[in-house]
């Protein structure tokens, strides 16, 4: 027997927010969808997914060491799948820990 919410189907941004969190061990993660700012451009248009551009901050210890390219290049691979099912652009903001604390 299944649970009651076995069949809600979650958003885009609950998805990616899983995904980061599981593959990135991130101890943050803020996500805003922004589609509806695109939503006349090319790449979108007649298409009946409206969850397609998103601004996304997330803090991980993954990110220790690691340049801006290979930090972007780790939130890409998470979300790859998304990418490939209607996600378009996604903005990136990817800091340590300690460049999160240092920010505040």
């Amino acid at each position: 027997m299944g649970s009651r919410g076995a069949n809600l189907v979650l958003s885009r941004a609950n998805r990616m927010r899983a995904k980061l969190q599981s593959a990135l061990e991130a101890t943050a993660v803020e996500i805003d969808d922004v589609s509806y700012q695109h939503a006349g451009h090319a790449a979108v248009r007649g298409t009946a997914d409206s969850e397609t551009h998103f601004n996304v901050k997330i803090v991980s210890p993954k990110f220790d060491g690691q340049s801006l390219v290979k930090r972007h290049r780790l939130v890409y691979d998470a979300l790859a799948d998304e990418l490939q099912s209607g996600l378009h652009a996604v903005s990136i903001v990817a800091k340590t820990p300690q460049e999160a604390a240092a920010a505040k």
